[in-house]
């Protein structure tokens, strides 16, 4: 045996190309895991000075949320705001419109300058087939993929809807070839009271929000790397 696996590193360390290839390896998976261990850190800009900020936006309750979460925050503090919604849902971009407008009086025009309002593509329709929805899967990344480029934000702000996957799986591989270091911070829907949405439970099986919030504290208490806020609503 002892011989068998001399001959096999021997075999590899006289091969150029296979020991590239294993430090590659190597190399990505030390990364990917120090993205890991780095998320759910403060964010690194420590500084009292605005971050970009990605926020996005899901249909019915999850906007209602989303919303009222904003009415708590910074608004100096968290721009230029980028509100990105499903392309089959202008009524979410409505209301954060209408939401940036209001701020109007208070910032004396400035606020509405600051937003900007986007859609991508869904990577799946409620009750499209899971053969079908492989394809727009990959039309919803990539089209993620040029919205982050463009963006390149420093916060994302999600809480819940499946239009936030492609755009926080993408965030988090900028971070492992060091494009941009975006926090995501992720809070889960106040309906989810005994299990996480599938992509809240992703986000967080992945380590790809750098921090978790939860509603409930049977949420907390299952999922130990959550925080507990309480009701936002």
């Amino acid at each position: 045996m002892e011989k068998g696996n001399g001959c096999c590193f021997s075999a590899m360390t006289s091969n150029p190309t296979i020991l590239v290839l294993v430090t590659i390896i190597t190399v990505i998976l030390t990364r990917v895991l120090y993205i890991m261990y780095q998320s759910g850190k403060p964010l690194h800009n420590t500084a009292p000075q605005s971050v970009s900020t990605l926020i996005v936006l899901g249909s019915g309750g999850h906007t209602a949320e989303m919303l009222n979460l904003l009415s708590m925050l910074q608004k100096d503090r968290f721009t230029p705001r980028f509100y990105i919604a499903a392309a089959t849902d202008n009524m979410s971009l409505q209301k954060a419109h209408l939401m940036e407008k209001s701020l109007v009086d208070m910032t004396g025009g400035e606020a509405l300058e600051s937003a900007q309002f986007m859609q991508i593509y869904r990577s799946r329709e409620v009750g499209q087939s899971y053969i079908t929805s492989v394809v727009t899967t990959i039309i919803a990344i990539a089209h993620a993929l040029w919205i982050m480029i463009k963006i390149r934000p420093q916060v994302i702000l999600c809480n819940g809807p499946g239009t936030c996957l492609p755009l926080c799986v993408i965030a988090f591989l900028f971070k492992v070839v060091g494009i941009r270091w975006s926090s995501t911070f992720y809070v889960e829907s106040i309906a989810r009271v005994r299990r996480l949405s599938l992509s809240g439970l992703l986000l967080y099986k992945l380590h790809m929000a750098d921090q978790f919030f939860v509603q409930w504290p049977q949420l907390q208490k299952k999922y130990p790397r959550a925080h507990y806020v309480g009701c936002l609503m």
